[in-house]
């Protein structure tokens, strides 16, 4: 890979005709990336995945470096790669649908997929309490959820029979989101073993406390800080963390950042994108196909 990387170096300066200063840019991003491969004891450019650069990106995150820094180590590689494509030296360019320096301001606060289990492995479902945080955390992890749309759901915006949920996110839009096996089990459970002994309440919110009332923002926020401990990680765990795990899981997987946007209902993809009508079965099949826990 060292002698692919002085070929690249080579190309830039000499045949691209680019400064020193943006070749020696070049050449210590890869640097970095090679160096991390080796650690992988990954010895051949054609055995790089898509989930290797994002595990590299992630570690030099958690090493300090700057959003603006990682996206420029992202534009280094997806270069590389290209260059190595374009002389048959690769077989795919994996970054090809990878999106640059914006993709990496939503990333402060993932989880690993192990952490990920940890989290959700935390509650004791013993309990009936333990079964409803279950299933608030494995809905949140497999839709992607805001805070404010996980407290609002209702029983009645469950479509397991269909595979998915409706829900109603910032500015009114209502769409679609894709639920996996492992979040639909969970949230039935809670639902057949817990929520059917509020049965006498008009209230129709999904998750209710033990006052059977709707959770707040806040409520869930210390749920998921409380269960973060009891998992035994460091990080700053938030309802927010895993809505980024999510969407980092899936584009890690190879989804589509639109398909991505539009599970999330970002409100970038609002002017081209009407939520109501979305297809779900569409959906679903790339939520199935892509998540880790669909």
């Amino acid at each position: 890979m060292q002698a692919l990387l002085d070929q690249f170096l080579d190309y830039v300066s000499l045949e691209r005709g680019l400064s020193d200063n943006t070749r020696e840019a070049y050449a210590t991003d890869l640097d970095s990336f090679l160096s991390y491969l080796r650690g992988k004891k990954i010895g051949s450019i054609n055995s790089v995945k898509r989930q290797h650069i994002v595990n590299f990106l992630l570690a030099e995150r958690d090493r300090g470096l700057s959003a603006n820094s990682i996206a420029r180590r992202l534009v280094a590689i997806k270069v590389f790669l290209k260059y190595l494509q374009a002389e048959s030296l690769v077989s795919a360019n994996v970054t090809e649908t990878m999106e640059s320096p914006r993709l990496w301001q939503v990333l402060p606060d993932t989880l690993t997929y192990k952490e990920v289990d940890r989290l959700l492995n935390a509650p004791d479902l013993k309990s009936s309490l333990g079964i409803r945080d279950k299933a608030i955390m494995e809905l949140m992890y497999g839709t992607g959820l805001r805070v404010s749309e996980l407290a609002a759901l209702r029983i009645d915006d469950l479509h397991f029979d269909s595979g998915y949920i409706r829900c109603m996110g910032k500015g009114q839009k209502e769409r679609v989101i894709p639920v996996g096996e492992s979040a639909q089990q969970h949230v039935q459970h809670y639902l057949d073993e817990v929520r059917a002994l509020s049965a006498e309440t008009e209230n129709r919110t999904l998750f209710l406390t033990r006052r059977k009332k709707g959770f707040s923002r806040k409520g869930i926020w210390k749920l998921i800080k409380n269960y973060t401990t009891k998992a035994g990680i460091a990080k700053n765990v938030t309802p927010h963390t895993l809505r980024h795990s999510f969407a980092s899981h899936l584009l890690a997987n190879g989804a589509p950042l639109r398909i991505i946007q539009e599970m999330l209902g970002h409100a970038d993809i609002a002017t081209t994108q009407v939520y109501t009508h979305v297809d779900p079965a569409r959906l679903k099949s790339i939520h199935s196909k892509f998540h880790p826990r669909a």
